[in-house]
């Protein structure tokens, strides 16, 4: 099925106008009082093999719900009413790529999700709608901002719910590349997204789960926005994560917004060095990935197949090949009690 363009149009304004504040969240906003800093990721790579057993966890905390570690990956289930399993780092990364390999959930209304978001609101998602079985979503946000409900847009992905498939964000300081089993579907410019206001570009957690958007309490430009309303007795609806691997362009301890404008400049990332003990700022930090985004433009295919390589466990010598080569809507939920990242 396909969702037709003018149900995507009016629901989706429905959608964000009425839940969007809802939606997305933050414990501290840094663009309107003075947050503590954001706990980095020090490595310039990640990587999660969730079919490893409960160990998968350790760098991940569960914010709704009940996710397992199954031979198929992280298995987020919607069992009945309010279920809305969820999972999110518990580091941030500033610029970088992001690689998620899922399969996502079935029934009708189910929204399967990755999502990069900041504390001041910034966002970047892949969500996929169980009701259409041939496609998937790609979206930002800037600042929370939704004034316009027009940044979405629709890729054709073969058989989402019964195939594995590697969704990946390439986030840069100059665009934004959604990825689609290493091919570019979509890239965004920075001065594209309002001259870079819309832009996001300050530090982010990845967030993972599944959400019930056809659920009956919800509002009905939501429902419509999901396909149709959910029904509880052809539950679960389920969703498996596979893996997730990260290149972290400007690795640090730590990232402090040193004012309010949300913007990438003003961000200072400091990391402890063992052998001095000293603080590097973002000054030399922020270069590297600045180098990054301009090589990227060569290569998005490269980004892909180096993010996707299996040596993980060289951080710096991945880092390096990759930055050598090449250069991560969207929505967090509330609707009944649930969460949606």
């Amino acid at each position: 099925m396909s969702l037709p363009s003018f149900l995507k149009w009016s629901a989706m304004a429905a959608l964000m106008a009425q839940l969007c504040t809802a939606q997305t969240y933050t414990s501290c906003n840094p663009l309107k009082k003075t947050c503590s800093a954001d706990a980095g990721l020090v490595n310039s790579t990640f990587y999660t093999d969730f079919t490893s057993g409960d160990s998968a966890f350790k760098y991940w905390n569960t914010t709704a719900g009940t996710v397992s570690s199954t031979s198929l990956g992280a298995e987020f289930s919607i069992k009945e009413q309010g279920d809305a399993p969820t999972i999110q780092s518990d580091f941030y990364i500033f610029f970088g790529y992001v690689e998620m390999k899922m399969r996502a959930a079935n029934g009708t209304g189910i929204v399967s999700t990755l999502v990069i978001e900041s504390d001041d609101l910034d966002e970047l998602d892949w969500e996929q709608v169980s009701s259409y079985d041939n496609q998937i979503q790609t979206n930002y946000f800037g600042k929370g901002n939704t004034t316009s409900y027009d940044r979405a847009t629709t890729v054709t992905v073969s058989t989402p719910e019964e195939t594995f498939h590697t969704y990946a964000i390439n986030w840069t300081s100059s665009k934004t590349e959604w990825l689609v089993d290493g091919s570019v579907v979509r890239t965004l410019n920075y001065a594209d997204a309002l001259d870079g206001e819309n832009y996001p570009q300050t530090p982010s957690r990845i967030k993972i789960g599944i959400w019930a958007g056809g659920d009956p309490d919800n509002e009905e430009g939501t429902i419509e926005w999901a396909g149709g309303e959910t029904d509880y007795d052809d539950s679960p609806f389920t969703m498996y994560v596979e893996s997730i691997k990260v290149i972290n362009y400007n690795p640090a301890k730590s990232y402090t917004y040193t004012d309010k404008t949300g913007a990438y400049t003003s961000i200072k990332a400091s990391n402890v060095s063992t052998a001095s003990n000293s603080t590097t700022s973002t000054t030399s930090l922020f270069h590297t990935n600045t180098v990054s985004s301009s090589n990227s433009s060569s290569s998005s295919s490269s980004a892909s197949a180096a993010a996707s390589s299996t040596a993980f466990s060289g951080a710096s010598t991945l880092s390096s090949s990759y930055l050598g080569s090449v250069f991560v809507v969207a929505l967090v939920t509330m609707a009944t009690g649930m969460i949606r990242i």
